[in-house]
């Protein structure tokens, strides 16, 4: 099974008519913080590029808890990654607080925020925004082709009002389609 198979089924469901890029997951997951991180989760998992990211750079005693939402994704990830520091959680990123439990050092997601609609979008955003520790990190990413739509705008303003500090990346050309990231970090 492909992320485009996973599209094609449930487009509402799934983000991405392609696997984000090395390049993509490189750039989400370089400079958060993962090697000093106890818990991380991972919003959106999908095929898992960000999630062999992430583990590549988690302590050996640190812990990361991937949600996904569509049933199939979960369990492929799940049959596919045999790491004990790897949870794999079926369910709604809106319900990140009950999934967790404890402050979250960094949230890395891969949802597909321009397409999902805004109550949901603000649901899911206050629940990072409710798990991430002082000084906890956010990153996520948007495709370059979309970043105009006011959506997108919407969104990245969205990020501004809820976290101290917003920074955004160099485009990332050798994605399909092209894509950037936005960093953001909450107050210490």
């Amino acid at each position: 099974m492909s992320i485009t198979t996973e599209f094609l089924r449930r487009p509402f469901m799934t983000g991405a008519v392609a696997a984000s890029s090395r390049r993509l997951a490189y750039t989400m997951t370089r400079g958060i913080g993962l090697p000093k991180a106890r818990l991380v989760v991972e919003l959106g998992p999908g095929t898992g590029v960000f999630t062999d990211a992430i583990l590549a750079q988690l302590a050996p005693d640190a812990r990361l808890v991937a949600v996904e939402l569509n049933p199939a994704l979960a369990a492929r990830l799940s049959a596919t990654r045999r790491d004990p520091r790897l949870t794999v959680v079926q369910g709604s990123a809106a319900e990140l607080a009950a999934v967790v439990g404890e402050p979250v050092d960094v949230v890395v997601s891969g949802l597909p925020w321009t397409v999902m609609p805004q109550d949901r979008r603000a649901r899911i955003l206050d629940a990072v925004s409710h798990v991430l520790a002082p000084g906890g990190r956010f990153t996520t990413f948007a495709y370059l082709h979309a970043a105009w739509t006011p959506p997108a705008r919407h969104f990245t303003a969205e990020l501004a009002t809820r976290f101290d500090r917003l920074e955004r990346s160099r485009t990332i050309w050798g994605n399909l389609p092209p894509a950037f990231v936005h960093r953001a970090t909450r107050k210490p």
